[in-house]
C-alpha cells in the first residue's frame, strides 16, 4: 500500500533524548508532503494524458482500418470496372466484326448483281446493234431493189450505217 500525503502528515515519531530537532523534521516532512503531492498530481495528469493518447491511438487505428477497407473496396471496384469494360469492349468488337461481315457480304452481293446487270446490258446492246444493222441493211436492199439509182445516196447511207453501228458499239461497251 502506498503512502498518501495525509499519511506522511499524520505520522508521529517517538521522542527520545538525543532525537532530531522537531522543527527540522517537521519542515522536512512538509517538503516531502509538498513534493509527494506534486508527484501524485503529475502522475494523475500523466495517466489522464496516457488515457487520452490511448483514445487517440484507438481513433487513428479505427481510421486506419477504415481507410484500409476503403482502399480494398476501391481496388475491388476498380478491378470490377476494368473487367466489365474489357467485356464490353470485346462485345463491341464482336458486334463490329459481325456488322463488318454483313456489310461486306451485302456489298459483294450488290457487286455481283451489278456485274450480272452489266453483262445483260452488253448482250442487249449487241442484240440491238445486230437488229439495227439488219434493219438498215434491209432498208438499203429495198432501196436497191426498187431501182433507185442514187449511187451517191447509197454511198452516204452506207457511211451513215457504218457510222451509226460504230457509235452504237462504242456506247454499248
Amino acid at each position: 500500500m502506498s503512502l498518501t500525503p495525509l499519511d506522511i502528515h499524520n505520522r508521529e515519531f517517538s521522542k527520545s533524548f538525543r532525537g532530531y530537532d522537531e522543527d527540522e523534521v517537521n519542515e522536512f516532512l512538509q517538503q516531502i508532503i509538498k513534493d509527494y503531492e506534486a508527484l501524485i498530481r503529475e502522475n494523475k495528469e500523466l495517466k489522464e494524458e496516457v488515457g487520452a493518447m490511448k483514445e487517440k491511438l484507438e481513433h487513428f487505428s479505427n481510421i486506419e482500418d477504415t481507410l484500409s477497407q476503403t482502399i480494398i473496396v476501391a481496388q475491388n471496384t476498380a478491378d470490377e470496372v476494368k473487367s466489365n469494360s474489357k467485356k464490353e469492349a470485346e462485345l463491341i468488337i464482336r458486334e463490329s466484326e459481325k456488322n463488318a461481315d454483313r456489310i461486306i457480304n451485302e456489298s459483294l452481293a450488290k457487286s455481283r448483281k451489278i456485274a450480272l446487270d452489266n453483262e445483260e446490258m452488253k448482250k442487249q446492246a449487241s442484240i440491238y446493234r445486230t437488229r439495227f444493222r439488219s434493219l438498215l441493211e434491209a432498208q438499203l436492199e429495198m432501196l436497191n431493189d426498187q431501182g433507185w439509182e442514187w449511187d451517191s445516196l447509197d454511198k452516204e447511207a452506207n457511211q451513215s450505217i457504218d457510222y451509226l453501228s460504230d457509235e452504237k458499239i462504242s456506247k454499248a461497251e
